[in-house]
């Protein structure tokens, strides 16, 4: 009996070896990443892999206790780590694409993954690297522009940084997400020659070349399938020929079928397991309809990305990085120093001459922070507008500062409200409810003056226990107008909010969603009481929320007044954080007044400068040639202000660069007629093909408003002593000169574009393959070297399934824009 159990106990202790419960090679940061994968992945329940796959309390992989293995916090985004309350708040994805800069790109991804690092943060949902297509599409401003190559470039550096830094990058939207209206439902129909050509390059640069840990999947259709059910998409380009080894993501809820995106590589369902749920797999597990391998995968890829950046090994929240990183700051200020583009300067009005006594500053984003939308939208700790820059800079030069459009947060704080009919106390009845459904016992009750909450963590319950990011809240009052007329009620929230006027339902943006702003105008009768009702909800966002109301005719008299005044007027326009966002898009032409504003002011004083904010191209026929100068500053983040500032009285010279062509009409642009859906089919037939931006306007008679690359100095630079080498019969030295010839130190972008001068298939006249920019000082040159390899003299074969080139003779083009070329050599290709 003695000998049965002893030998009974062996056969269990060489079982639990044998299964690893011994061994836990999991535990041993020594071991090879795919042996502690391994081992993992066998002392894993079924259970605990299905609930693995899934998204955890919003922005979280959850953590199994049992085996050690942490929570895994997930973070927005491209220009800011947001999602714990303030960020530095970096410029726009597109600015930062304009500076042509890989060197500060890199830097830039290096301080996000700092700032990541701070709030204990081990993914970042960034960069975007979608192909700029249309200059309405929502999302546009996260993104890096029109050119396959430049965003590649661009791409591949912002995630080495981030991933030095100790954070996993997530390269998104994969793919052709390049319009916001109707996502969810629309499908990007583009043939295989153009997805590999345009489309696809800067993800596959951020897999092969970056080594990115993560994708993520758009939530439009391509070619009729949505992204995370593409099987081609997912299975064969990015993890049979790209080599991806990471974690595929949804978006949040991108994901529409669990079975179908658990079969085409779908890895991870985010926010959390709606459709590949653990129970939907167990059912597809007991029919066969998903194999166990597949779960297998995508458990250790989760785990991969563990074990590979040392998460399970140590704690990824590093103390001694400061939330408000100084670093990151300097960061903010260089992009914006290097993006911001002079698009006009007639006469050389800019910089400004020491004539000048008086600047009006006018228009609705001179004295706001002014940011895109939606998820990529970070609250600054602090933040510079153009109206303080300018007042900060002027030196004893008189500044007047006018809305003309009055901007939201002054309609806001100019507001008034009464708590009963007969108008004897101002202010709101403000009730506060601990939950994002007004369910309860209120837990505060006040009296406020008007609606205004700026990223408000905790202002329902702070250090009572309560989540920060569950609130919801009700006002009640009155309003009274003085006069009779159309008035506009205007509610501006992170996710969702709804308002009644004497209980009629006027604004219904009841949903989580991203900074949006909702108007909604009535006419009223004057000294008469109407009921307001206005209710709001917090899900997983800071609490933000404002509502304002007023007579909805704008008089521009005053700034005309000012703008006669001045020695020169500036006039600050342009989209903002509830106009430019994801899930909708915007509007070609400027918000309502706009263009009337400018071209009034034009008129009043013939020194106006345009200081325009946007995440792309804009409709500038209106008033283009009544004004003088035109700053393009994009969105700037949080030094902005600054840095205008700086352009404006010539402390920085800029430098920036268009990484997008600017038409002059909608109907100028090449996907003019394959943008919107007109049949309903929900099919948006990309029938341009390669033919894009640049690579239309060089082969049409139509051109451009602004050129891709294009951007002016305060300097001059000429180009010369070109010297071109075939080393061998595909690579390619490049030699030239740039010399500074003006009176301003500054930086230059070269570009180095490639045509083939006979070419058995349709291409495009010229393509970008390479550039480079150098700062050079006044009256110096600088020696530029640059080296093509075979893929700059390639196309997609559709028929042969490869990238090849046709031997024959190649012609170097090489400027300053896609319009401005210096100097051209021919080459024999072999």
């Amino acid at each position: 009996m003695k000998k049965i159990l002893v030998k009974f106990c062996a056969c269990i202790f060489c079982a639990a070896i044998s299964s690893g419960a011994f061994a836990q090679v999991y535990k041993d940061p020594k071991k090879p990443v795919e042996d502690r994968v391994s081992d993992m992945l066998s002392n894993m329940t079924l259970d605990e892999k299905l609930n693995y796959i899934g998204g955890y309390n919003g922005f979280y992989i959850r953590g199994i206790s049992r085996l050690g293995l942490p929570e895994i916090k997930l973070t927005d985004g491209p220009v800011g780590v947001h999602k714990d309350g303030r960020a530095i708040a970096y410029p726009a994805t597109i600015l930062t694409a304009a500076t042509w800069d890989t060197s500060l790109v890199n830097q830039l991804g290096y301080q996000l993954g700092r700032d990541a690092r701070a709030r204990g943060a081990h993914i970042l949902l960034a960069p975007g690297v979608n192909i700029y297509r249309a200059p309405m599409a929502g999302r546009s401003f996260e993104y890096m522009g029109e050119d396959p190559y430049l965003v590649s470039r661009l791409a591949v550096n912002y995630i080495k940084g981030v991933q030095q830094a100790g954070v996993v990058a997530t390269v998104k939207h994969f793919a052709a997400n390049n319009q916001e209206w109707d996502r969810n439902n629309i499908s990007s129909d583009i043939d295989e020659r153009t997805l590999q050509e345009i489309y696809f390059p800067a993800f596959k640069a951020a897999v092969m070349e970056a080594h990115v840990g993560a994708v993520m999947n758009s939530y439009n259709l391509i070619n009729g399938q949505h992204a995370t059910q593409s099987n081609y998409l997912n299975n064969v380009v990015l993890k049979k020929d790209w080599h991806f080894d990471g974690v595929l993501m949804s978006d949040w809820d991108a994901t529409y079928d669990g079975r179908a995106a658990a079969n085409a590589g779908l890895d991870l369902e985010m926010p959390y397991a709606k459709f590949m749920s653990s129970a939907n797999l167990l059912s597809a597990l007991n029919k066969g309809e998903v194999k166990q391998s597949v779960i297998d995968d995508k458990v250790a890829r989760i785990l991969r990305l563990v074990f590979k950046n040392g998460f399970y090994d140590h704690q990824q929240k590093d103390n001694t990085i400061p939330k408000n990183n100084p670093d990151g700051q300097k960061v903010a200020l260089e992009l914006a120093k290097g993006g911001i583009v002079l698009l006009k300067n007639q006469g050389k009005l800019l910089p400004l001459s020491k004539t000048v006594k008086t600047i009006a500053v006018i228009g609705p984003n001179a004295n706001t922070y002014i940011a895109g939308g939606g998820s990529s939208y970070t609250f600054p700790f602090s933040f510079i507008t153009a109206l303080q820059g300018i007042k900060k800079n002027a030196n004893g030069v008189k500044v007047v500062y006018v809305p003309g459009i009055p901007p939201f947060s002054d309609l806001v704080s100019n507001s008034k409200f009464y708590i009963d009919k007969n108008f004897r106390r101002t202010g709101l009845k403000a009730t506060y409810f601990n939950n994002s459904k007004l369910d309860g016992i209120p837990v505060k009750v006040a009296e406020e003056q008007n609606v205004n909450i700026h990223n408000g963590w905790g202002v329902v319950a702070e250090n009572k226990g309560v989540p920060y990011d569950h609130t919801s809240i009700r006002w009640t009052g009155y309003v009274k107008p003085k006069l009779s007329g159309r008035y506009q009620f205007t509610v501006r929230g992170f996710d969702g909010f709804r308002l009644w006027i004497n209980d009629k339902k006027i604004i219904d943006a009841w949903q989580d969603q991203g900074i949006t702003s909702k108007s909604a105008s009535m006419l009223l009768d004057g000294n008469k009481p109407y009921a307001i009702k206005l209710e709001y909800y917090a899900n997983t966002h800071p609490v933000d929320i404002s509502f304002a109301w007023g007579i909805e005719k704008i008089n521009y008299q005053d700034a005309i007044k000012a703008a006669k005044k001045a020695d020169i007027a500036f006039v600050c326009a342009g989209f903002n954080e509830s106009t430019e966002k994801e899930s909708v898009d915007r509007t070609f032409g400027l918000p309502a007044g706009q263009d009337e504003l400018i071209s009034a002011i034009a008129k009043a004083n013939r020194n106006t400068v345009v200081v325009l904010n946007a995440g792309g191209g804009v409709s500038m026929a209106k008033w283009i040639t009544n004004v003088k100068s035109i700053l393009y500053p994009w969105y700037p983040g949080q030094e902005g202000g600054e840095v205008i500032a700086d352009i404006i009285f010539g402390k920085t010279n800029p430098s920036g660069h268009l990484p997008i062509s600017i038409e002059k009409s909608w109907s100028n642009n090449p996907v003019y007629k394959n943008y919107y859906d007109t049949t309903g089919s929900k099919r948006i037939n990309y029938k341009e093909g390669v033919f894009l931006g640049y690579r239309f306007y060089d082969s049409n008679i139509t051109k451009p408003l602004f050129p891709f690359g294009y951007g002016l100095s305060y300097t001059n630079f000429s180009y010369d002593n070109l010297n071109v080498k075939v080393t061998d019969s595909t690579t390619v030295d490049i030699h030239f000169t740039i010399k500074n010839t003006g009176k301003y130190d500054g930086a230059e972008v070269s570009q180095v574009y490639v045509r083939q001068i006979n070419c058995p298939v349709l291409r495009p006249y010229k393509e970008l393959k390479a550039f480079a920019k150098t700062f050079i000082k006044k009256g110096e040159s600088k020696d530029i070297n640059i080296r093509l390899n075979r893929s700059a003299f390639e196309y997609y074969s559709a028929q042969e399934k490869k990238f090849k080139h046709d031997p024959g003779m190649f012609e170097l083009l090489i400027g300053s824009s896609s319009a401005d070329i210096s100097l051209k050599n021919t080459i024999n290709i072999k």
